[in-house]
Formats: C-alpha cells, structure tokens, sequence
C-alpha cells in the first residue's frame, strides 16, 4: 500500500509545479555574428548564432530584439535584406523540455545590429581598443565604386585623408586621447561629375589596461566585527586573457596595513588617518595608485607623491604621436620614495592643431576649392554644380555632393614605488552611369 501510495505522488508531482512560473537554468546563452556585420547597409543581411555552454542537454532558441520576442526560433537568426527600422540590440535564451516544464536559460548579452540607409559607413571594432594597441578603421561606400579620396574625421576635425582605391586608415598606438566619434568621407567621380558621401558618426572606444582604483571605506556589515573595518579598492583591469596577476597594497598616513595580497579588500582596525590602496600587475610593469580618503578625525593629508618607477607606463620617453605632436610628461622626482601619492599621477597630453583646411567638394582639374570637416546633417540629398572658370574660360567640370551626411538611424611587501535615411531621394539626382548603386527600396 505503501509503495503504490510513493508512486501515485511522484505521477502527480509535474501537476503539483505553479502554472506559467518558468524554470531558470545555471547557463547564459552567447549571441554572435557569424556572417556580415554590427553595421550594414539596408538590403543587406546579417547572420547571428546562439549557443549554450551544455552538452548534456539539447536547447531550442528564442529571439528578441529589444523587448520584443520575435517569431523566429533556433539556433541561426538571419535578417535578410534588412531594413532600417531593424536597427537594434538582439538577444537569445536557451529553452529546453522538461517533466517539470520549460526550463529557461539567462538572456545573451546584447548585439546591437545598426543598418544604415545611407551611401557611407565607417566600420570600427565593436569592442574598446586597449591603450598602446593599434587598429584598422574602414570607410566602405553602397555598392561598388572606384573611390577617389577618402577622409577621416573624429570630432568633426580632419585628422587623415588619403588618395587612391584604398578605403582603410591605420591608427597606431593608441592613446586615451584617441577615444571620440569618428566618421569618413569619401568621394569618387562619374563623368564629368565628383559625388561626395559622408558616414554617421562611430564610436571608438580606448580604455587603460589598468584603471586608476578608488578606495571605499566600509565600516557596518554583517561579516564586519566591531571597532573594525573593511577596505575595498575597485578598478577596472582590461588585460587579455590569460591576465596577469594582480597585487593589492594598503596604507594608512603612508604606513603599509599587511603584505600584499590577491584580494581587494582588507579588514583592518578602525583608526583615523588617510587611507590608500596600490594596485600592481609586476608582469606587465603597471602601477596605480588610488586617491586619499580620510577616516576619523584627520583633517589634511600628510602625505606626498611617490616616485615615478621606470615601468610605470606614464615614465615612458617623449612619443611622437604618427597622427600629431603627442607627447607625454617627463618622469617626477620625489624626495621621498617610501611615500604613496596624494594623487595620481597623469601624463601631459596635448592635443594636435585642429586642420584648418575646408574640404566639401574636390574637383577634377586644375581650379579647387578649400575643403572643410562633416557638414550639418540633411536627410536629403542635393546636387551643387560648380561656376568656376579658369583663364582661358575653358568649361570645369561639375561637383556633386550627393548627400551631406547619410544615414540618421532611427613585487610585493616592500616595494614602494611604483541617422541614416532612405536612400531613395539619392538615386533621383544620380547621373548616367550610376544605376548600379541604387538598390531597390527598401
């Protein structure tokens, strides 16, 4: 009687589970592209891939955009022929059967397809470049033409251009500074007419390998006894992996608290004074240092910068930046080298003089005219043909700028030192000859 009594309970146990409640899986689900690109040109297409970390189980698919669930399932996700109103971040989850009912896993992080209407696009690594590193941007044009110059912009200042078919700019060694929005323009000639397209602007994103830390001072928690309290240094490491390492120092009034350690925290007995924490990665020469913080009834800081390590890399020997008179500070003597710093030290950068030159429309003989940065934005485009004349009143050929900007899409215990719119208001201005570079609408 029994065991007929354990057998009913288990048959009704998948009746006994709340209705519509879902069953979240320990697996995150990872979103990729595996064919095109982040950024695309409307009518082109993109493939994405989702996958779970789980051999053991067979998972279906689901798709988002947004907060919007999509009507596609399974492991590919295609948008065919895009449209501009597809712009967004896509997402997937893993969901799989179970006798207890679906069983979900957490949502990807996001994917954010942008797809542009315009004739330009300036293709940047999605993912931010570390300080030092090097990098290859591309201004790609709608279809395919012979190019005739190409320029790069970032904040709207010319910083590179460069003549011929080549449609790529180098950027070497790179620095903080280098981080803004970039855009290009490109030109190229049908007849006796020069079109000019400009892109939207991208972000390039550069960040420190090693991020100044900031201390935090906790003194009330559950894990924290009485009279004492917990010394937190948060920063940012941005090393590949496999990364090295890290070390983590304490001080109170320029007295080191205990040995270095892997942990970022420290517990130490509540005493005034003016805390600070070192972070160190020995393999890669790093080291920062955080702020000051007062505890108690300390009023002013005794405390004085430490001395500048030869591997600190804001001591590196004055750089002469490829794209611009870079330079950074000499290295700083301290009288004391067993003091911590009151603050950070920075390198002294300077920035290059913006090009005063006008670029808008380039022209195909001897007469020109100065050229300027990006124009303001205009979702339409326009034809401009050129009145100059040279001194023997032969005729110059005609300039066109066919839009002015596409798209507006919707060691360690004692070491101290240390927009884009449619296209189809483009086509109608466009010459003989240029049929193949009007897709159909979208």
């Amino acid at each position: 009687m029994n065991t007929v009594l354990f057998l009913l309970v288990l048959s009704t146990l998948p009746q006994l589970v709340v209705p519509g409640a879902p069953h979240k899986a320990s697996f995150r689900a990872v979103v990729e592209i595996v064919s095109g690109d982040s950024r695309i040109f409307s009518e082109e297409s993109v493939r994405l891939k989702c996958s779970v970390s789980d051999n053991r189980s067979t998972w279906d698919y689901l798709w988002f955009r947004g907060s919007e669930k999509l009507p596609q399932r399974g492991e590919h996700f295609v948008l065919w022929r895009a449209h501009v109103k597809q712009s967004g971040k896509y997402y997937c989850q893993g969901v799989r059967d179970s006798v207890v009912g679906d069983i979900y896993t957490s949502q990807s992080l996001p994917v954010e397809i942008n797809v542009d209407g315009g004739w330009a696009i300036l293709q940047v690594p999605p993912l931010p470049t570390l300080v030092g590193e090097s990098l290859e941007v591309t201004c790609r044009v709608r279809g395919t033409l012979q190019l005739r110059q190409v320029i790069l912009y970032k904040d709207g200042v010319e910083v590179m251009r460069q003549n011929g078919l080549n449609p790529r700019f180098s950027l070497t060694h790179l620095t903080v500074a280098d981080r803004g929005m970039y855009s290009c323009r490109a030109s190229w000639d049908i007849g006796r007419r020069t079109h000019s397209v400009i892109s939207v602007d991208t972000l390039l994103q550069v960040v420190e390998v090693l991020s100044e830390p900031i201390l935090e001072i906790v003194t009330v928690g559950d894990l924290i006894p009485a009279k004492m309290m917990r010394l937190n240094c948060h920063h940012q490491y941005n090393a590949p992996a496999p990364a090295p390492p890290v070390h983590y120092y304490f001080f109170r009034n320029n007295m080191k608290l205990g040995t270095a350690t892997s942990e970022n925290h420290d517990l130490v007995r509540q005493t005034p004074g003016w805390y600070t924490c070192k972070v160190r990665v020995p393999e890669l020469g790093l080291i920062r240092w955080s702020e000051p913080k007062s505890f108690g009834q300390e009023t002013e800081p005794q405390m004085t910068k430490p001395p500048i390590h030869p591997r600190d890399p804001w001591t590196r020997a004055p750089l002469i930046h490829p794209r611009g008179p870079w330079t950074q500070a000499p290295p700083i003597s301290s009288p004391d080298p067993s003091l911590p710093p009151a603050s950070e030290p920075t390198a002294a950068l300077l920035s290059p003089h913006p090009s005063t030159a006008t670029p808008t429309f380039i022209q195909t003989t001897e007469a020109s005219t100065p050229t300027s940065g990006p124009p303001s934005s205009q979702p339409e485009p326009s034809t401009v043909p050129s009145t100059a004349q040279s001194l023997n009143k032969t005729t110059i050929p005609e300039t066109v700028d066919i839009m002015k900007e596409s798209g507006d899409m919707p060691e360690d215990n004692v070491d101290m030192s240390g927009e884009s719119g449619d296209m189809s208001g483009a086509c109608g201005d466009m010459p003989e000859g240029s049929g193949d570079m009007c897709p159909d609408s979208p």
